[in-house]
């Protein structure tokens, strides 16, 4: 038996220890078209990481990477995707090089099934590699173009946190033109979540942007969802978000 499947044999035997029908059926109501879980909480799932990385201590950021690919290609629950992602993200920032963009993809094209696996691999782990690869944040604008409605949702979520950041000692500024760029090629897109990453998106640049996002969704407000527009309000004052809302009504 290879030492990978072992590691996996080992952690699926701590996610069943923590892991109850209720829990299954609770995270089951988040999930409209169905999830294969087995009943862990996002709370379980790091601590069967703290304790795996804490018992395995000498295992290789290499070998972390490899063993992640194995249990990716070899799980049949959705909380074990979370922990092959979780495996590596306490490495992600001082290991690896440039060419695990291409790995992210890879595994959103192909084990990503839902937006919880999309959006944890963006907001946790890509995000991590990304604070010390700012040049590679702006690489991920062809995901729009993928086959994969979940590496679509991707080009958008990858994105929510850097639209203004601090790294290291200085600001980093995604160019809000990029964005509606991204919203642009998508907005014509039936896959509801890819919608939803669209308002999220919005959202968060209307913090800095706003005459900009507002400009924007009177420009295409009816080419938008309701429930994307709506989401893109969410974080502007409610005399605005009130103005805004007569055009969807009209």
């Amino acid at each position: 038996m290879s030492k990978h499947k072992l590691y996996f044999q080992e952690i699926k035997y701590a996610l069943e220890s923590v892991s109850t029908d209720e829990k299954a059926e609770a995270s089951n109501r988040y999930f409209p078209n169905g999830v294969n879980c087995i009943g862990a909480t996002a709370g379980d799932i790091k601590l069967v990481i703290r304790e795996f990385q804490a018992a395995h201590a000498f295992i290789s950021p290499s070998e972390m990477l490899a063993l992640t690919e194995y249990i990716l290609q070899n799980s049949a629950y959705n909380e074990e995707v979370l922990v092959a992602f979780g495996l590596i993200n306490k490495f992600v920032k001082n290991n690896y090089d440039d060419t695990l963009l291409s790995r992210f993809e890879y595994w959103l094209e192909n084990y990503a099934t839902n937006w919880s696996l999309v959006d944890d691999l963006c907001i946790k782990t890509i995000y991590q590699y990304f604070l010390v690869r700012a040049h590679l944040i702006e690489k991920t604008q062809h995901w729009v173009y993928s086959n994969s409605p979940w590496c679509r949702r991707a080009s958008n979520v990858v994105w929510v946190k850097f639209i203004k950041r601090k790294i290291g000692k200085s600001i980093y500024t995604l160019d809000s033109q990029l964005v509606f760029k991204n919203c642009d090629l998508l907005l014509g897109d039936k896959d509801k979540f890819v919608q939803k990453s669209i308002g999220w998106l919005l959202k968060v640049t209307s913090v800095y942007h706003e005459s900009e996002v507002i400009s924007y969704l009177k420009k295409n407000v009816n080419q938008m969802p309701r429930s994307t527009f709506r989401y893109a309000i969410e974080k502007m004052n409610a005399d605005t978000r009130k103005e805004l809302l007569l055009m969807i009504r009209k």
